[in-house]
């Protein structure tokens, strides 16, 4: 298979972000920057992306889709919101990360996360003062976020550049970058890390 051949396929097929599979319209906005830094702590467990992915919907479809949102639900209502997710193992913790990510988002940020952006050097490493955001999780959201906050791409982590590799593509984050329009970049890598993470991703799109 060609390159272009490879990259069109992983797209098509395995190229939804996980922003996009938890409803999360990302936009340089305070929302969705929020839902999104709560979609990587949840992603950060031990626990499957969809099981993180179906919490992250309950929580905001309850009304945690704003650090506000969330600081004011009860301890019990987000354990409830997640294990409605089916969030169980680690509900009780989460909820309780959850609460004081809201806190000092709001305390620290006035509930804006382009604050951070503004002032970062290392999004990477500034994102690990939130509990409960460790480095994967931090992966996670700069994979993500690099769509809307441009100045981050190409975010290419060693997860997403083993996956490329795997799929014969280039492990560089400006090589691969240079295989898709701008706006492609976060949903080539989400595709990167599906391949990192199964085999059956890298056979779909190569052929068994």
């Amino acid at each position: 298979m060609s390159t272009e051949d490879v990259v069109s396929a992983l797209l098509e097929r395995h190229g939804t972000t996980y922003a996009e599979e938890a409803g999360i319209r990302l936009a340089d906005e305070p929302a969705p920057l929020w839902q999104l830094l709560v979609l990587s702590l949840l992603l950060s467990a031990r626990i499957r992306s969809s099981v993180a992915v179906a919490a992250a919907r309950e929580l905001f479809d309850a009304g945690y889709g704003t650090p506000r949102g969330m600081r004011d639900a009860s301890w019990q209502d987000r354990v409830d919101a997640l294990g409605r997710g089916h969030y169980r193992r680690y509900d009780e913790r989460t909820s309780t990360q959850l609460g004081g990510l809201a806190h000092v988002v709001l305390e620290v940020f006035g509930g804006d996360l382009r604050r951070l952006h503004e002032q970062t050097r290392d999004l990477g490493g500034d994102l690990q003062q939130f509990k409960g955001i460790g480095p994967a999780g931090a992966a996670i959201f700069c994979r993500e976020v690099q769509g809307v906050w441009t100045d981050l791409a190409p975010y290419v982590d060693r997860l997403a550049a083993d996956g490329a590799e795997r799929l014969g593509l280039p492990r560089s984050p400006d090589e691969l970058a240079a295989l898709v329009p701008a706006r492609d970049l976060p949903r080539l890598v989400a595709g990167c890390v599906r391949a990192a993470r199964d085999e059956k991703v890298v056979d779909d799109v190569l052929g068994d």
